[in-house]
């Protein structure tokens, strides 16, 4: 005989299992999506600035590997284009014959594409290449340049930090 009290512990284990298979929880984000693994690979090997590694945990940072994720500032996909930005450095990376900044294959070697753009416009500054270019990827190229390397913008400090942490974590699976 099952009491009360096991009986709502059986429901509640019952209720996370649920949502585990599927109910409402996104991918696991503490590994990169096997299927990505080639995508990002790819892009590190054709830009050459961003490691697949550190690419993989761009995607982490910005959108936990969400391709449908939306901010509230307008940006897009799991490497969080905004539209302007998109205009000018999206490509269809899967060659479907659309650039969709909601689709992991077109956004990811975009995004390697426009921070090789970064790098030529921050290379002049004093500082960590890599830093630099994603303190220009999260705050932009005008605020890096301006500020003479990584500017003194909590938020982009931490996106700094947090994207090498997860590079070091992911650096063993790609």
């Amino acid at each position: 005989m099952i009491s009360r009290v096991s009986a709502r512990a059986v429901m509640a284990a019952l209720a996370v299992v649920a949502l585990v298979a599927g109910c409402g929880l996104r991918r696991e984000t503490h590994h990169v999506p096997d299927d990505l693994i080639p995508v990002f690979q790819a892009a590190a090997a054709t830009y050459g600035l961003l490691t697949a590694a550190q690419l993989a945990a761009q995607a982490r940072v910005e959108s936990k590997f969400d391709a449908q994720a939306v901010s509230r500032a307008g940006a897009r996909g799991m490497m969080q284009f905004l539209p302007s930005t998109w205009a000018d450095f999206g490509i269809d990376g899967n060659h479907d014959g659309r650039a969709d900044p909601m689709d992991p294959r077109d956004a990811i070697p975009s995004a390697a594409r426009y921070e090789s753009t970064l790098a030529r416009l921050v290379e002049h500054l004093p500082g960590d290449r890599v830093s630099l270019v994603l303190a220009a990827y999260n705050a932009g190229p005008d605020a890096v340049r301006a500020a003479g390397g990584v500017p003194d913008i909590d938020e982009t400090r931490t996106y700094v930090s947090r994207v090498n942490t997860w590079a070091a974590a992911f650096a063993d699976q790609l």
